[in-house]
């Protein structure tokens, strides 16, 4: 049995955000989960770098790997998972992680990048939290053995 399946609907309903790159590093999709995700509309985001979404630090080693996994047809983030800090249209930091996908030309060559990504600044600010929390307890337990 055959069935047709509409991979524009997938993309655009999926809670993921959705985006990807050309081989030069333009976006080319950016699916409404990522303008909820980032606050840019598809309008402002297609044909612009993912320097809109990179905090300034984090730029360069950023394209370091981006154009080593376009030279080499190879990326360990297919399988792993990579969290990252990035930044709102807002300036307001989150903290992601994403998956990539390589997409090929028929020849074989890296023609795309693709990434689902999800914000997990509420669940890294929780275990920010809790680290937090341990550390004192810890002080507190070491405090009281020396009483």
């Amino acid at each position: 049995m055959t069935t047709e399946f509409d991979y524009k609907q997938l993309v655009g309903a999926v809670g993921d955000a959705i985006m990807a790159c050309d081989a030069a590093g333009a976006i080319t999709l950016w699916n409404a989960a990522s303008t909820r995700m980032f606050g840019y509309t598809e309008a402002e985001a297609l044909g612009q770098s993912l320097d809109i979404i990179i905090p300034q630090r984090q730029q360069a080693r950023h394209w370091d790997g981006y154009h080593q996994t376009m030279a080499s047809g190879k990326t360990k983030y297919g399988n792993d998972v990579l969290r990252v800090p990035a930044v709102h249209k807002d300036g307001h930091t989150l903290s992601i992680a994403f998956s990539v996908a390589l997409m090929h030309t028929p020849d074989g060559k890296v023609s795309a990048i693709v990434a689902v990504v999800r914000d997990e600044s509420v669940k890294f600010a929780e275990e920010r939290a809790l680290r937090k929390r341990i550390a004192q307890l810890e002080v507190d337990l070491g405090q009281k053995s020396l009483n």
